[in-house]
């Protein structure tokens, strides 16, 4: 074995050819990771929300880019995710435009701040559905398709969407998150046992841990927590993420410079979370 080889370095963050479906893909992070899978290679990316002008908006942007590759497309497949029928209705929608799918991006997801004492189980219920139960069955339906052309030297992908609030503590006080750092702990530890599962298939699992992007699912508790300056002021790395820190991640994990990476939760945060336990400790009631 030589042990200074790597086989062709050059394709080995290339996407050259894949097929991906992007759930949530329509703004935000997910928008950014399909934006990410397309300009590394990917010949189409199936980009689905709950709303169909949101998701041909988003293709339709994502296919005036000026650098994609030849022949590569995004399309439109808007479902409902939260729901199986949803699930359903995404599979049939997807079936119709490929045979298999090399990278499924779980991202679709939902948040609900309010106190304690008048959280209501609705809240709960909702986004646990989204957040945990809707990514179960969407990797359950999608696994013959992901399996369809998948092997030991070219295993499929399945990425989830987490947070580092199912990593360490989430936001608690008057805009607690409750239900939103619940399920995303627990879609994390779905996800191992999905990588457990699904590695003989050979398809991997990881979830990206996301801090905060100043999204607009989240532009409302940056506000609430001090504001953009002050959150970046923060952090070790002096700023938020950015829509690189995303891209790079999502290529790397659905690259073959990722396929021995199985059933990672990775914090994509600039190390905030490890700041945020320093002042915990330290007694700073505002976390």
């Amino acid at each position: 074995m030589e042990d200074h080889k790597i086989e062709d370095f050059s394709s080995l963050f290339s996407l050259k050819g894949k097929v991906a479906v992007v759930t949530g893909g329509s703004r935000g992070l997910g928008l950014t990771a399909a934006s990410a899978l397309l300009q590394a290679g990917c010949s189409k990316v199936i980009i689905s929300s709950r709303k169909a002008s949101a998701c041909d908006a988003a293709t339709k942007t994502l296919n005036a880019l000026p650098n994609l590759p030849h022949g590569s497309q995004a399309i439109s497949v808007p479902a409902d995710s939260a729901t199986i029928e949803g699930v359903q209705a995404l599979l049939a929608g997807v079936r119709k435009h490929t045979d298999h799918v090399d990278i499924l991006l779980a991202n679709a997801g939902a948040t609900w701040g309010e106190a304690f004492d008048t959280h209501p189980d609705s809240a709960i219920a909702k986004v646990l559905d989204l957040n945990v139960r809707a990514v179960f069955n969407t990797v359950r339906l999608f696994a013959p398709l992901l399996q369809a052309r998948a092997s030991v030297a070219d295993p499929s992908r399945v990425l989830i969407t987490a947070s580092v609030a199912g990593l360490g503590i989430g936001t608690l006080g008057k805009q607690a998150t409750f239900g939103y750092s619940a399920s995303k702990a627990a879609v994390i530890h779905l996800g191992r046992n999905l990588a457990v599962e699904m590695g003989p298939r050979h398809v991997t699992v990881n979830s990206i841990c996301p801090g905060f992007f100043p999204t607009k699912m989240s532009v409302g508790l940056l506000e609430i927590s001090g504001g953009q300056s002050k959150i970046a002021e923060s952090n070790p790395m002096k700023r938020l993420g950015k829509p690189e820190d995303i891209a790079g991640i999502v290529v790397y994990l659905s690259s073959r410079a990722g396929s021995h990476v199985n059933g990672e939760a990775i914090a994509v945060d600039g190390g905030s979370m490890w700041v945020r336990g320093e002042l915990a400790a330290a007694g700073d009631s505002h976390l």
